[in-house]
């Protein structure tokens, strides 16, 4: 039973890390502070993902014709800091994540999936996007309009 239950937390362990991991690989995170001051230090705005990443058909399709595309991810490594904002059924959060999320969805009055708040270097909110067609660049030509305010 000891061995058991020695695996048992040693698989969660490694679940837990491989999930965080895989956030940051691909070029998110979901801790907002680090991410504001992250923005603040390499002068970008900041791109808030409001999504129910493993339920929400609208916030798949955004992350499939949008966020997984190469000219997304370059346009992010240059001029943004990613923060994704989740609210899955499927997925499991820590306390203090599901506090955080929350709190950012009441402090932009988040009504629906997905939606894009976009911060400027100092925090200050220059714009809201949610799905749109025309990919990534249409995505990035909006990014680039928010960028001048």
């Amino acid at each position: 039973m000891k061995k058991f239950l020695s695996l048992l937390f040693g698989s969660i362990a490694i679940l837990a890390l491989t999930s965080t991991a895989a956030v940051a690989a691909s070029g998110w995170d979901d801790d907002y502070d680090k991410a504001l001051a992250q923005a603040k230090t390499e002068k970008k705005m900041v791109l808030l993902d409001f999504t129910g990443s493993d339920w929400c058909g609208w916030c798949i399709k955004l992350d499939k014709e949008v966020f997984a595309k190469p000219e997304f991810k370059s346009y992010a490594k240059d001029n943004l800091v990613l923060v994704e904002v989740d609210f899955p059924q499927g997925k499991r959060q820590t306390k203090k994540l599901k506090e955080q999320n929350e709190k950012l969805k009441q402090e932009h009055g988040i009504k629906g999936y997905p939606t894009i708040i976009v911060l400027n270097s100092e925090g200050k909110k220059v714009g809201q996007l949610g799905y749109m067609e025309g990919g990534p660049k249409a995505f990035n030509a909006k990014l680039d309009e928010l960028k001048g305010k």
